[in-house]
């Protein structure tokens, strides 16, 4: 009965039609519809160099829902649905999605009206929600001057601004009134300020999230377009919408929380590889950039999409193949305020560098579970979700950074989760002294990622010797028992003992009490209709 509650707690939510509210809990995959999974399950080479279609559909995405639930996500961001440019430009085939042709089509190449309402329906089935990448700033060109009548429904060159080149990135009205791309793929920036085109826009995205039982909207290139445009495009989507504001100033990108439910936290992205990119990053910048977030964006950093890759940047294992920072950045984006955003293949340990490196066929992989960092996923989302769990407020709590002793560590606050991070790398041994940890006197705390115990002081803080540069998340035992059992009780083969004598080997284990909740957790969702 407690792991039904448990269980119950975790999955109730509303299907269709999600609000930002009904966001906080999520946890999203992002993936790329053409490198994710083929139809029949073939393994088809892709050169991402050629930047061509290889061949991932609508129906793969089905086939391969398992593997994505069983790591413990909840919600599936795949990419723009919309017919695409077709054939080959000066920079390859459309196969990402972003070379929008003609709004009110599909993208054949990734199935039939069909394959995406069974997605959606797939999808809702597991309790899941499907998220969609639109873009609105522009349409694509495959010359110049572009062929104005091959865009649908805006054929006109009036429905477009006057061609001029983004160069000066300080000139707001050049930013969101010039065009991106160059001459080869100009990107044809809509006339956003036109009411037939506003009318249009909003109209169309209504009837997508209609047509597809859609529940949030992923909006490319957001502050290319005037803010004012925003709240009504996002009334009328009706579900949760976050927006791409590729910037590294809070300053500028809080006013886009303003006009839409949330952000991709760019903000916070810079610091956050700077800090674990290498052993000498700066974690208090990191810790800096999220507290400026949390006092300038409107509803602070609640329901921002916390990520540390997407498609249109290098993956930070190109950056780094020290499996313990990459263990440590992985874990910041799930255990703070925004919602955790993983882009496909990371998991996979993929290293590809600037696009198109970073856009691999992820069947090339083979969807191997037994990896070190697919089990560190599944760790950090069954950690979120026995956090959320245990406190119903988990979800309204702001993150809290607390005195370590150490620049090259970090202790996250975030009740009833405490999370130990450190940028020493694999060959360090680093230690966290946390004496406002918060916890009751002498409680009994687990590491999920290890099952390892940790016991809190008579003053409710904690010290941790670790090994390895391995981060730890810890949880009180007491919230573990809503699933029945502490770890040690479930068999785990770590150790109860005080806050020190890690297990060397134990990080690259995954704890069976993470697996039993993401087992329940998808167990029960076979329930959902």
């Amino acid at each position: 009965m407690l792991r039904l509650a448990l269980i119950t707690s975790l999955l109730a939510t509303s299907a269709f039609a999600a609000s930002a509210d009904e966001w906080r809990n999520r946890s999203i995959y992002q993936l790329i519809t053409d490198r994710f999974a083929t139809p029949d399950g073939s393994s088809p080479s892709c050169d991402t160099s050629q930047r061509k279609y290889c061949g991932g559909t609508w129906k793969g995405i089905v086939n391969k829902l398992d593997y994505i639930q069983n790591m413990g996500f909840d919600a599936v961001w795949i990419s723009p649905i919309v017919a695409n440019v077709e054939g080959s430009t000066a920079y390859g085939e459309a196969f990402h999605g972003y070379w929008t042709q003609d709004i009110n089509s599909l993208n054949s190449h990734f199935g039939s009206a069909d394959d995406l309402k069974a997605l959606s329906a797939a999808l809702h089935k597991r309790n899941m929600y499907l998220m969609v990448d639109v873009v609105v700033n522009h349409m694509v060109g495959t010359a110049d001057p572009p062929n104005f009548s091959a865009f649908k429904p805006f054929s006109a060159q009036s429905d477009f601004h006057s061609e001029c080149f983004v160069s000066n990135y300080d000139n707001q009205t050049e930013v969101e009134q010039c065009w991106l791309g160059d001459k080869n793929v100009p990107l044809v920036d809509l006339n956003t300020e036109d009411s037939n085109v506003v009318s249009t826009m909003n109209t169309w995205i209504s009837k997508l999230v209609s047509d597809y039982s859609v529940d949030g909207v992923r909006i490319d290139t957001v502050k290319h377009v005037r803010k004012d445009f925003w709240p009504d495009f996002a009334k009328s989507a009706g579900v949760f919408t976050i927006g791409e504001v590729l910037n590294n100033e809070t300053s500028y990108v809080k006013d886009y929380t303003q006009v839409l439910d949330s952000v991709l936290d760019y903000p916070t992205w810079f610091p956050l590889v700077a800090a674990f990119q290498t052993t000498n990053g700066n974690l208090s910048a990191l810790a800096a950039t999220v507290q400026q977030g949390q006092s300038s964006y409107k509803n602070g950093q609640f329901m921002t999409g916390s990520f540390l890759e997407n498609h249109d940047q290098p993956r930070f294992q190109s950056l780094t193949q020290d499996n313990a920072l990459i263990k440590n950045a992985m874990t910041f984006t799930f255990v703070g305020d925004g919602v955790p955003v993983l882009y496909y293949g990371q998991e996979q340990s993929y290293a590809g560098g600037p696009d198109p490196a970073n856009r691999e066929a992820l069947w090339l992989s083979g969807y191997v579970q037994d990896k070190p960092l697919v089990k560190h996923v599944k760790a950090l989302n069954a950690a979120r979700k026995t956090a959320i769990a245990a406190n119903s407020n988990f979800a309204t709590t702001a993150t809290k950074f607390l005195s370590t002793g150490s620049q090259s560590s970090m202790a996250i606050s975030k009740a009833p989760l405490l999370t130990l991070l450190t940028n020493g790398g694999s060959s360090s041994s680093p230690s966290w002294t946390v004496p406002d940890a918060g916890y009751q006197a002498n409680e009994e705390l687990v590491d999920i990622l290890t099952c390892s115990k940790v016991t809190a002081d008579s003053k409710g803080g904690v010290t941790v010797q670790g090994s390895g540069g391995n981060p730890q998340v810890l949880l009180p035992t007491s919230a573990l028992s809503k699933v029945g059992s502490s770890c040690s009780d479930l068999g785990s083969t770590s150790q109860p003992s005080s806050a020190r004598g890690w297990m060397d080997d134990a990080a690259n284990s995954l704890p069976v009490v993470a697996a039993l909740v993401l087992a329940g957790w998808a167990a029960q969702s076979s329930l959902v209709l």
